[in-house]
């Protein structure tokens, strides 16, 4: 598209990028101001920056956004982007408000907690890993959240509800340790963004144009069954801080609906450093990804302490990116194995990395109130093409963290031999999978009755945690299966586990 003297249209939003190009922060402007339009709504983009003449367009055609028209005079230019397609403008009139800025200098001190008494978990206790299949409706308000369409207040009103139900299914099963489902979390780990300062989340499609082959970078997901339109990621446009909780609310709404101990889950802090850190992208707020690194367990140091204080009985922090370090070996490119899209190092190297974050964010904390979560892949039901692997190339670097217990996938065949757990502190918690969530089917009763009879034998009765493999909807927009069927899987779990009691 050559440039015009003049737009035929005016703008609903404009602002101005300066200099910045699309690889160092103007598409996260353009997303900050683009998400709350109204769809055939129009978006001036000022810039300097000579590149964009090429990636505006493309990032256009990734998004299915109408490049309108652009205009140069001398170095300054000026496009005019329609959210959506041109022949929806007529559609809507209502002007959109200008994104506000959310600054760490800006934030408001947090609230004080009153410290609450965890209730205590029982021997054989069942409990979901986390997620679970979000409603319909559900799924959709998220949308309109996070593109800033359903305000704050209306979004946790119908997360509330979804939250209920969930309850209700764990509790009417017998599940011994409860959790909300993550239902007002778009994914186990990228949610943080919606919580965080001055961090947001993107789709994948905004990312595409910053990785080496982004025709490649799209089989990867299409393979994954992940459509990248659909999927964000965190993106950081200043240092990051916690203003605000990341789950503590998640709990205090859970202790109104059951009396049951309750676990929170938590994005572990080598997790979000690899999900969040992208070079292109928070080159200008951090240097490197230990600076960040450091940063990150500030924000899981406090929130875990907050947690605690406000009686969760457990506090889960998923490493699922662990799996890849030592399945998948050295990352030159981004790899959506589980969202981390950095590159990694050698094993050795990150293994140790992962280790020291986790025990700086445990450190002040009650051990037998902390847990890992490590599985190998759960953002698709085909078995294929998630990694394969026993745990022993982890279990040194998992002896390593002090928290006080495990849970681990045991039920799938992926998964090794269970002894291998015995190198495992003695005085852990030892949470075994015995369903496999990705199944149709659920296992029979004599089945999970053998995986609870072999666990016991080999690390007794007042250790174990039983779950499924890992959870029924690690991305709300993917999930596992359906509520019914996350239903039925508990059900069976606790209907062995009370007869063993």
């Amino acid at each position: 598209m050559q440039p015009v003297e003049r737009h035929t249209y005016p703008p609903d939003v404009s602002f101005d990028g300066g200099d910045l190009d699309c690889g160092n922060g103007l598409l996260l402007l353009i997303r900050r101001h683009i998400d709350p339009m109204e769809r055939g709504q129009l978006l001036e983009i000022r810039s300097t920056e000579i590149s964009v003449d090429e990636d505006l367009p493309a990032w256009c055609r990734l998004t299915g956004n109408d490049l309108v028209s652009w205009t140069k005079v001398g170095k300054q230019r000026s496009f005019l982007v329609c959210k959506g397609k041109i022949e929806e403008r007529g559609e809507n009139k209502t002007p959109a408000t200008q994104p506000t800025t959310v600054s760490v200098a800006a934030a408001v001190p947090l609230a004080p907690i009153q410290p609450r008494p965890a209730k205590p978990i029982p021997p054989l206790a069942v409990t979901g890993i986390g997620s679970w299949p979000r409603p319909r409706w559900m799924t959709q308000a998220m949308h309109s959240y996070v593109e800033g369409k359903l305000d704050e207040a209306a979004f946790h009103d119908t997360a509330n509800d979804a939250v209920r139900l969930v309850v209700a299914a764990q509790e009417r099963v017998g599940v011994d340790v409860i959790t909300d489902g993550e239902q007002r979390r778009d994914s186990y780990a990228s949610f943080v963004a919606t919580r965080l300062d001055n961090c947001q989340l993107i789709p994948l499609t905004d990312l595409l144009p910053l990785v080496d082959d982004p025709e490649e970078f799209e089989r990867e997901l299409r393979a994954l069954d992940v459509p990248a339109a659909d999927v964000r990621h965190p993106a950081i446009f200043g240092r990051i801080g916690r203003s605000r909780d990341l789950a503590v609310h998640e709990l205090d709404f859970l202790h109104g609906l059951t009396e049951k101990p309750i676990k929170i889950a938590l994005p572990g802090p080598y997790l979000l450093t690899r999900t969040m850190w992208m070079e292109c992208l928070q080159e200008r707020a951090y240097h490197s990804r230990e600076e960040l690194a450091a940063d990150i367990v500030a924000v899981l140091r406090d929130e875990l302490a907050a947690l605690i204080d406000a009686g969760a009985s457990l506090v889960q922090f998923d490493e699922p990116v662990l799996s890849e370090v030592v399945f998948s070996g050295p990352k030159s490119r981004p790899s959506f194995m589980c969202g981390a899209l950095s590159e990694s190092r050698g094993s050795e190297h990150e293994l140790a990395f992962a280790r020291d974050l986790v025990n700086a964010v445990v450190a002040a904390a009650p051990r037998e109130r902390t847990a890992v979560h490590i599985c190998r892949g759960n953002w698709t039901p085909d078995e294929s093409v998630a990694l394969t692997g026993s745990y022993e190339p982890l279990i040194e670097t998992l002896a390593a963290m002090k928290v006080g217990g495990y849970l681990l996938e045991m039920c799938t065949p992926r998964a090794g031999e269970m002894e291998l757990l015995r190198a495992l502190p003695g005085d852990a918690r030892i949470g075994v999978g015995v369903v496999n969530q990705k199944c149709a089917h659920t296992e029979s009763a004599e089945d999970i009755e053998g995986k609870i009879k072999r666990a016991i034998a080999l690390f007794g009765a007042e250790r174990l945690l039983l779950h499924p493999d890992c959870g029924f909807a690690t991305f709300a927009d993917n999930p596992i299966c359906a509520p019914a069927a996350a239903e039925e899987k508990l059900a069976a779990i606790a209907r062995v586990a009370a007869e063993l009691r």
